[in-house]
């Protein structure tokens, strides 16, 4: 089988693709991949390390107004097809795998024209704009969430599988994770992590909730600022004398390159609303203080966290209503209610989908 993975621009579109690729390569060695992705990408740092082999084209997202970015990502567009083509005629793929992103259109769109079966991921519950418009026309729409279903116009090709990155947590334990991170095997442990980035205001909040717990010892916390905040961070931290009162009940990293680990630690997770990091929670039942980033298209985050919510595996503070008290109480309200945390983490495992990337492996082989 020869397989095309395409998409690209964020980690939301790579990992899937990656966490799917790996699972078919383990499944059956012989199989045969390519990841076409866009020139200048996140792909390219990310995709040839993995071990894959990753061809780009010269594409862009149009911008939303009317300028001259606009006319060169048209003449872009126009380049990358016939780039998209020529790769669909030389590597003839059986399956062309698309996961969102700008980067995936022209590929899929050569692929469509050249009648191969074409598979698109979709990770949040608003389809992106790519895959809402090529959806009609492909073999098969898998889906992470149930309630994306109603955005889509045709309903006979759409399958809820789950995000593939949900496959790849969940193989180590708990005691095992704490053991090498060096952390309490048995007080609850509190992952704080803002995203790939980190988050400004979810870190000040954070500060404010150390600084205010500082006499409390009923927890400890593994403390993900982002790169971009890590020092400033640390240097409020040293200030006040907090890594000396925590001791370590508190480690704070600028990033956890194994994220694996510091889920599988976590009692409670206080996170951003990314597709990637949900898929990953509720395939392993974390319940989580939810924080949406603001400041993406269409308010995914939002919409995303919102069908946490709703199924109780979830507490959802937007973030102009936080500040470090009201995540003092969210979290100490939850860790004084162990019943309450324990149907949380219920909740959550019910909507997880550990099984994700066999459901689209399958669709594939059956």
């Amino acid at each position: 089988m020869r397989i095309i993975l395409t998409g690209g621009g964020t980690g939301g579109h790579i990992y899937p693709a990656l966490a799917l690729a790996r699972y078919i390569k383990k499944m059956d060695p012989g199989v045969e991949m390519l990841f076409v992705g866009a020139s200048g990408g996140m792909e390219e740092r990310i995709i040839p390390p993995s071990g894959f082999n990753l061809t780009t084209l010269e594409v862009k997202g149009l911008p939303r107004r009317v300028n001259f970015s606009l006319f060169k990502a048209f003449y872009m567009l126009g380049k990358s097809s016939a780039q998209a083509k020529k790769i669909i005629a030389e590597f003839k793929p059986d399956y062309v795998i698309g996961t969102g992103g700008y980067a995936a259109a022209p590929i899929i769109l050569a692929a469509l024209s050249r009648r191969k079966k074409v598979i698109l991921h979709e990770q949040n519950v608003i389809p992106g704009v790519t895959n809402r418009f090529l959806a009609p026309f492909v073999y098969r729409v898998c889906l992470s969430f149930e309630a994306s279903k109603k955005y889509f116009l045709k309903q006979s090709n759409l399958c809820l599988t789950g995000n593939p990155r949900a496959s790849e947590v969940g193989q180590i334990s708990k005691a095992t994770a704490r053991k090498i991170l060096d952390m309490d095997p048995q007080l609850p442990l509190i992952l704080v992590v803002g995203g790939s980035q980190g988050a400004a205001r979810l870190n000040q909040c954070m500060l404010d909730f150390l600084f205010a717990a500082e006499g409390m010892r009923n927890f400890q916390v593994l403390y993900i600022t982002g790169e971009a905040y890590y020092e400033k961070v640390s240097s409020r931290l040293k200030d006040g004398r907090l890594f000396e009162i925590y001791g370590p009940r508190m480690k704070v990293l600028p990033y956890q390159r194994e994220m694996t680990l510091g889920l599988a630690a976590a009692d409670l997770i206080v996170t951003r609303a990314g597709a990637t990091t949900l898929a990953e929670i509720t395939a392993l039942g974390i319940p989580a203080i939810i924080v949406p980033s603001p400041n993406v298209v269409h308010n995914h985050q939002l919409i995303n966290a919102r069908e946490l919510s709703a199924r109780g595996a979830a507490v959802v503070v937007e973030e102009h209503q936080l500040n470090g008290e009201l995540l003092k109480n969210n979290i100490f309200a939850l860790l004084n209610d162990p019943r309450k945390l324990s149907l949380m983490g219920k909740n959550s495992r019910e909507m997880g989908f550990p099984e994700a990337a066999y459901n689209i492996y399958k669709l594939m082989t059956s």
